[in-house]
């Protein structure tokens, strides 16, 4: 068991002490992108219940953990709404009351739903299904009930003015009512609805972006059949901007009300009490971290049993995060203490969301598994709390491998994704690879071992590149992977290339990672062996820290590094040029940037080909040139002499949002590129991918826009022959013939992202169409490594 250190504390510690005397919610975690495992969370005597809503390529669930007969919380099962579909948000909030759950999703049915449970010896059925009578945005956002009452929150409808929906058992159906903001008099984006809960009889429901926040109670009047305001609770000591009502909590005729960020972010909680006298809940008491910190968000997420309130602070310590319990007897706080959990890193945000009854309590980790979330269950003996253990979700919930089998395209579908043309020779899930929960796929090249002819898949993940042997493509064989470097820390970034049979892996964002070479000879040993190696670079480069890729020119032996950053030789994000004459053991020989280029003016460059030039310009043949995508330009370089290295030109075009990749044709005439953030600040409405005629390489000729039918993003296109290759997010990989260089057309298309659409940064990082087997490598961020053919031959 982890340890759980107590922190005996005074009533003057824990700050302003009065005698003071609902039920307990699990509303979901305040901030709108905690949408993974522990976004919500609930108890139901000894187990625990985790929601994931936003699972991309399943409906959402909820997971039921509790002990087996040794005591560890294992999964005992899972939840979906009978008409669940992907990105369903099913598990957005969640509350728990005698035998009944109450699980919503925002996104059911286009307007959003709360579905009953009711547990009949250990086994949870869907009994019931409730949905708003009026189209309400974010109708879902929390939940809370009581026997006879479902209230349901909307904070963002009417421009984030915010909504709530009561139902009400009314002999054996539910009946509705809207608590509608615009009749309360609260600011435009009040939020009301962020928080809700139910208590004898009351409904409450808070928001934080009225003033300094607000929670309004809510009774039913028979006379007028209608749910009435009866009381506006707030603090006359809250701060601007306090955010009264991130986290609510009634029980026992005591209400406990996060302000999370009350007093510059450091947050607090305030308890109030119901005087039966005048009708109003009076503040009794007020409950902070005594170890605190500023913008620790105290108070954030709640949990009461009417004695033990746990408060969850998760931007604490470097948003390591924290969770609070504090003992409520006989009229006042007894006790104080904060759960110290171990293994925990920068970014879990411990106590974003809670739960808790007498016995079992549960606190989120939103940023444990990578981003994915998981949840520190702790218990109670009686005498102490302790750490138990931790929990997370399956990282086998989503796609599962396809292998065995050629799929072929047919009626616009392949193995469940759809296609035009473009066959699924096999898919391997991020977790068949080697990812843990979390992590995601990014870059891919491929290497054939020259001895062997193996085809073996280099395929970047968030912070490990895994080796897929795919000479028989059907039937892929994971060989294993290397990490990242020691020290450095995980990215979304990891590009690799290779050069007589070594790997040299960069990354980006990450630290002290270096550039890593790797002696791929090494996998020889490894062929059509079962257990999977994780393997050590042969060396690490030390002269440049992170970096966004690197490209090597097989013809000269020399690496191009570019967009170096965070410590070392940085060459202002340009180039830095490596020479490989010894591949195991690289030199470094020089920089060049334009610095009429890049967002900085730094001659900053996304990325580059280089090449020894045989194309239509006279002057230059022969050279070694480079092609660089330097965010807000194309530059072009020769680079021959890599001590006095000139620049040729630089060339923009219109709407231009981030100068992101390109290739060359065949012929080295036009070059080929693409803009990753066109769509996405709405400079253009569809993906497009520029061409320029290089005739002139010191004046090139931006010659045609093509338009896609799609509006993803685009990311990285490479040429063989006269077939283009682009990979393009959300739409997948999209293949084109470019015979007719200055006017391409699509010829086969397969979308490696189901259930996702539109401009973002999902589905399709880059592809690898160079294997002589006409195996197309297609690595897809959230899905795994795709194993593809072109129907079309060759061109």
């Amino acid at each position: 068991m982890n340890r759980l250190l107590l922190y005996a504390c005074s009533l003057l510690l824990l700050a302003s002490w009065q005698p003071a005397a609902a039920q307990t919610t699990a509303n979901g975690a305040t901030d709108a992108s905690v949408n993974g495992f522990s976004r919500a969370l609930g108890v139901y005597g000894d187990q625990v219940l985790a929601a994931e809503p936003d699972m991309m390529h399943t409906p959402g669930l909820v997971y039921i953990f509790g002990p087996d007969a040794s005591g560890n919380y294992v999964e005992q099962s899972r939840l979906r709404a009978e008409n669940g579909t992907v990105g369903d948000g099913f598990g957005t909030a969640l509350s728990v009351a005698d035998s009944r759950l109450a699980v919503t999703a925002p996104n059911a049915d286009s307007i959003g739903a709360a579905y009953l449970f009711e547990d009949a010896e250990g086994t949870w059925s869907q009994t019931g299904q409730l949905t708003p009578t009026d189209t309400l945005d974010s109708f879902g956002a929390s939940v809370a009930q009581s026997t006879s009452t479902v209230v349901v929150g909307a904070p963002a409808h009417n421009n984030r003015t915010g909504d709530a929906v009561v139902f009400w058992d009314d002999n054996g159906s539910w009946t509705q009512a809207r608590l509608a903001s615009d009749t309360l008099g609260l600011d435009t984006g009040a939020s009301f609805g962020a928080r809700v809960a139910v208590h004898d009889g009351t409904l409450f429901v808070s928001a934080p972006n009225h003033d300094r926040g607000v929670v309004i109670a809510f009774s039913y009047d028979a006379d007028a059949d209608a749910w009435t305001e009866t009381d506006r609770i707030t603090h006359d000591e809250l701060t601007g901007g306090a955010r009264f009502g991130s986290a609510l909590a009634v029980q026992d005729g005591m209400m406990l009300v996060g302000a999370s960020r009350h007093n510059t972010g450091a947050g607090a909680v305030f308890a109030f009490s119901y005087d039966e006298e005048i009708g109003t809940w009076a503040p009794t008491s007020t409950l902070t971290a005594f170890d605190g910190s500023t913008r620790a968000r105290f108070g954030s997420a709640l949990a009461f049993d009417g004695t033990n309130a746990w408060v969850g602070a998760p931007n604490a310590d470097s948003r390591r995060g924290a969770a609070y319990r504090y003992a409520h007897e006989d009229g006042r706080w007894t006790t104080a203490e904060r759960v110290f959990v171990s293994d925990i890193e920068s970014g879990y945000r411990l106590g974003a969301s809670l739960a808790a009854n007498a016995s079992v309590a549960a606190a989120g980790l939103p940023g444990g598994s990578n981003g994915a979330g998981k949840a520190t269950v702790l218990q109670s003996d009686g005498s102490a709390w302790m750490a138990a253990q931790t929990i997370e979700g399956a990282a086998d919930a989503g796609l599962q491998a396809q292998t065995g089998e050629e799929l072929s395209c047919e009626d616009g579908e392949a193995g469940g994704f759809a296609c035009d043309s473009v066959d699924l020779l096999s898919f391997l899930p991020i977790h068949e690879i080697g990812g843990e929960r979390g992590v995601n796929a990014n870059d891919v090249w491929g290497w054939t071992d020259p001895e062997t002819d193996r085809e073996v898949a280099l395929v970047g993940l968030t912070n490990t590149l895994a080796f897929v042997d795919v000479t028989d493509p059907v039937n892929p064989v994971y060989l294993g992977q290397l990490p990242m470097t020691e020290g450095a820390r995980a990215s979304s970034w990891r590009d690799m290339k290779v050069y007589q049979n070594h790997m040299y892996v960069v990354s980006d964002n990450a630290g002290e990672h270096g550039m890593q070479v790797f002696d791929l000879t090494q996998l020889r040993d490894h062929y059509g062996t079962s257990a999977p190696t994780t393997f050590e670079p042969d060396m690490v480069y030390d002269r440049i820290n992170s970096a966004h890729n690197v490209f090597v020119n097989e013809e000269t032996g020399y690496a191009y590094v570019v967009g170096a950053s965070g410590g070392g030789e940085t060459c202002g994000g340009g180039l830095h040029m490596v020479n490989l004459e010894d591949p195991a053991s690289p030199q470094f020989e020089g920089c060049f940037a334009d610095e009429r280029t890049g967002r900085s003016g730094t001659g900053y460059s996304h990325d580059v080909q280089c090449v020894v030039y045989e194309g239509p310009d006279e002057r230059y043949q022969g050279r070694e040139l480079c092609f660089g995508a330097n965010e807000t330009a194309l530059s072009i370089a020769d680079v021959t002499d890599k001590e006095n290295p000139e620049a040729l030109s630089v060339s923009s075009y219109p709407n231009t949002g981030y100068t992101h990749q390109g290739w060359l044709s065949e012929d080295q005439r036009y070059f080929y590129m693409n803009d990753e953030l066109d769509v996405l600040q709405g400079l253009v409405d569809n993906t497009r991918t520029l061409i320029w005629d290089l005739s002139d390489l010191e004046d090139p000729q931006l010659v045609d826009e093509f338009f896609f039918e799609t509006n993803s993003s685009a990311h990285n296109l490479y040429t063989k022959g006269d077939l283009m290759y682009l990979s393009n997010y959300k739409a997948g990989l999209h293949l084109m013939d470019i015979s007719n260089r200055e006017e391409p057309s699509v010829v086969g298309q397969f979308d490696t992202a189901p259930y996702q659409e539109g401009p973002g940064f999902t589905g399709s990082w880059s592809n690898y169409p160079y294997f002589e087997s006409g195996t197309v490598l297609v690595n897809s961020i959230g899905e795994g490594i795709f194993m593809l053919r072109p129907q079309q031959e060759p061109l």
